[in-house]
C-alpha cells in the first residue's frame, strides 16, 4: 500500500503545475530552461510584482518568449 501511495504522489506531481508566485528554488529549477540565475530573478521579481498571469514571467530579465513557450504548460498563478 505504501508503494502505491508513493507512486500516486509521483504521478500527481508530474501533472501538477508550479505556482510561480510561491514556488521554491527547487521547484523553479525543475522548469525547462530555468537555472539558478533565472530562478533567483523570478523570486526577486515576484517580491515587488506578484504575477497576475503566467505571461508576466516574460517581464523577468532573461526570460523571453522562447523560454516561456517551454514552460507555459508547467506553470500557473493562483
Amino acid at each position: 500500500m505504501k508503494k502505491f501511495f508513493i507512486l500516486f504522489l509521483f504521478i500527481v506531481s508530474l501533472f501538477a503545475k508550479i505556482n510561480i508566485n510561491t514556488a521554491t528554488m527547487q521547484e523553479l529549477h525543475s522548469l525547462k530552461g530555468i537555472g539558478h540565475k533565472k530562478a533567483l530573478a523570478i523570486m526577486e521579481y515576484r517580491k515587488k510584482h506578484p504575477f497576475k498571469t503566467i505571461e508576466e514571467i516574460m517581464n523577468v530579465k532573461g526570460i523571453g518568449k522562447k523560454t516561456f513557450e517551454k514552460i507555459k504548460d508547467e506553470i500557473e498563478v493562483k
